[in-house]
């Protein structure tokens, strides 16, 4: 419990820094119209109508969320006080006494009180316009939240296609010193998957599909959670990593969220070095970092309870067997 606690508290640090670097970019970026929430009306004011305006269509899609987050629209701040309450076994985060709601007015209740706590502190870190962009739990809590009743279907099934063609089972051919990166990096998840679960996987160099066994997808599959809160955060880690086999290790405890990060971006990380660094890249892949880091933080926390539903491995080309969905 300790440890959960302060890896959440590091990745609680490392979060505040990258999202207070985003919202000084954009700070800078903004016309004083746009300082000033220009871009929404006075009367807007309620969560409401900030939620429903600015977050309707927030994608399922971490990836995708990340690319809508680069330019967000900003309203005005409308509270004064943020505070975290219990409610039941779970916990509320109250804006001037009253509970944030989600785009589909759904209350904000929250399986952790360090996961509330953490959303507190980023609606409080608001000045003059709220900036989604640089609250990334807030937005990962909402749309697990919102998740339709078979949105575990629609997360079960991605990562299965994820797994299919895992960013870590395609290797390089050269230069050997990639070579050996890669080989560092994603080795050990490979042997701590053969060890844990039994599951041995084909690996090839270039970019030519390699098929997987069967068994091996399957077993793998089979420890997705059945709850809500950890698949929902598995799903985010899986897109944004390019990865089930990293997102699984770092949910499972296997990997930290530093060594899972550097593992998923062994090959950017060699071209940077090699071709140089680009700004807006590096703007995008901060943006991705604190979504990444949302969903690590998720899954590090004890949750006081857990939104299950019926659940099973999601359906493989050729299964005759009936398969159920994890919502």
């Amino acid at each position: 419990m300790r440890t959960a606690v302060a890896g959440a508290a590091a990745m609680r640090a490392q979060m505040q820094t990258i999202t207070q670097e985003i919202y000084r970019r954009d700070a800078i970026a903004l016309s004083p119209r746009e300082r000033d929430g220009g871009r929404m009306p006075r009367e807007h004011t309620s969560l409401r109508d900030i939620f429903s305006e600015i977050l309707a269509n927030e994608p399922i899609d971490p990836t995708a969320a990340v690319r809508r987050s680069m330019r967000p629209r900003l309203a005005k701040r409308f509270y004064e006080h943020v505070a975290v309450a219990r409610d039941g076994n779970g916990f509320r985060v109250l804006l001037d006494q009253r509970p944030a709601r989600t785009p589909a007015r759904n209350v904000m209740l929250l399986p952790a009180r360090e996961l509330a706590e953490m959303i507190t502190a980023e609606w409080q870190a608001q000045r003059d316009v709220i900036d989604f962009a640089a609250m990334p739990l807030t937005r990962l809590a909402a749309r697990i939240i919102d998740g339709a009743a078979d949105a575990g279907r629609a997360h079960a099934a991605e990562i299965g296609k994820y797994l299919a063609c895992d960013l870590i089972f395609y290797r390089a051919q050269a230069p050997d010193a990639l070579v050996a990166r890669q080989k560092a990096h994603w080795d050990p998840i490979l042997h701590w998957c053969l060890a844990n679960y039994g599951a041995r996987f084909t690996v090839a160099q270039g970019i030519g599909f390699a098929a997987q066994p069967r068994p091996a997808l399957s077993v793998v599959l089979a420890q997705l959670p059945s709850d809500r809160w950890r698949l929902g955060a598995i799903h985010a880690a899986t897109t944004l990593c390019g990865s089930t086999l990293i997102a699984l290790a770092l949910a499972e405890g296997e990997l930290s969220p530093a060594r899972a990060w550097a593992a998923a971006h062994v090959d950017d990380d060699w071209n940077m070095e090699t071709w140089g660094r680009d700004a807006s890249a590096i703007a995008a892949r901060d943006v991705s970092h604190a979504e990444f880091l949302a969903a690590a933080t998720i899954l590090s926390l004890p949750l006081s309870f857990s939104d299950r539903s019926s659940s099973a491995r999601p359906r493989l080309d050729g299964d005759d067997e009936k398969i159920s969905a994890t919502p």
